[in-house]
């Protein structure tokens, strides 16, 4: 896995693979364990956004592996002082793997594309690759597996709705959207996912109720995400019709849980009494952040480390 800009870059094999490697981690952890499988690797935290979960879960993950963290922030002056690519090349000959959370996707595709060392998405305005993976690496450990699952998401189609959506076809789970129409997956996206996986089964509405009724799990996410505070007002008159609270719960199945990447904006897209119910996992997902993250790492960082030792590719004839 050269690097991890969405779940479009990565296959169904890799994603398990992926798991495989998270679950023996999580495992190694929960025995006290921390593998030193990486020592004196260097990961580079890019952000243009402010973070709890990724930052955090990206330098215990990295420390427990053996490693070190740089935290940069804006006062690298990332495509001010120089050019990305110029900022680039000479970052990516420092660290051995770059974690980059930006606004616009672009800025990630461009570091990716002049960078030595992968880069992995901390999240963008479009995806965010790391949060889906480490959901749907929660549901099936609350469920045993992902054969046959429905997730159920209730509000706008943001980076993390697109994330799921692909993790989704990606692993074979059914994926419900519900959303008032503008603020439903578009038409170029849901073409390129039928492209990258043609059997996708994804479905969207303008009911939440009707997206909920064979959900195993029910998942929201804030109305109106960084960046889009002066649509604030705006998106909370059409979505407030489609808060997750105990009535759409009933809804679903006994069985559904709840899950939310945080944070959460508690009275708005979800009530105190779902979030801290006995049907949510949002911790224990937050938690699944740090291990499928270090699955993650170790992934980036044997490929980095396999293609340091046999070289680059020889020059077509």
């Amino acid at each position: 896995m050269r690097h991890l800009l969405t779940l479009f870059d990565l296959s169904t094999d890799e994603i398990l693979d992926l798991y495989a490697r998270s679950r023996r981690l999580k495992e190694a952890f929960s025995r006290g364990e921390r593998e030193n499988r990486h020592p004196r690797r260097v990961l580079a935290l890019l952000f243009e956004k402010p973070s709890l979960r990724t930052r955090v879960s990206f330098e215990a993950a990295m420390t427990h592996l053996g490693g070190t963290t740089l935290y940069l922030g804006e006062d690298v002056g990332w495509g001010k002082r120089e050019s990305v690519a110029d900022f680039a090349a000479v970052l990516g000959n420092y660290v051995d793997v770059i974690v980059c959370r930006s606004f616009a996707h672009g800025r990630v595709e461009e570091l990716a594309r002049h960078s030595a060392a992968p880069v992995v998405n901390g999240l963008t305005d479009s995806y965010h690759p790391c949060q889906a993976l480490a959901d749907l690496f929660t549901l099936e450990e609350h469920f045993g597996t992902l054969q046959k699952l429905t997730l159920a998401y209730v509000g706008d189609a943001n980076n993390v709705a697109r994330s799921l959506a692909v993790c989704c076809a990606r692993l074979g789970v059914r994926f419900v959207l519900a959303a008032p129409t503008a603020y439903q997956l578009d038409d170029s996206f849901l073409d390129r996912l039928k492209q990258a996986e043609s059997s996708a089964d994804l479905v969207q509405c303008e009911d939440p109720r009707e997206a909920v009724a064979e959900a195993h799990a029910v998942y929201t996410d804030v109305w109106a995400s960084m960046g889009q505070e002066a649509e604030r007002e705006t998106r909370r008159q059409a979505f407030r019709s489609y808060q997750v609270n105990s009535r759409l719960m009933r809804a679903a199945p006994p069985h559904a849980v709840f899950m939310h990447c945080l944070p959460a904006h508690r009275g708005e897209e979800v009530t105190d009494e779902v979030i801290d119910g006995p049907q949510s996992i949002v911790f224990p997902q937050a938690e699944n952040r740090m291990h499928v993250q270090k699955g993650i790492l170790d992934a980036v960082l044997a490929d980095a480390a396999s293609r340091a030792a046999t070289g680059p590719p020889a020059e077509p004839a």
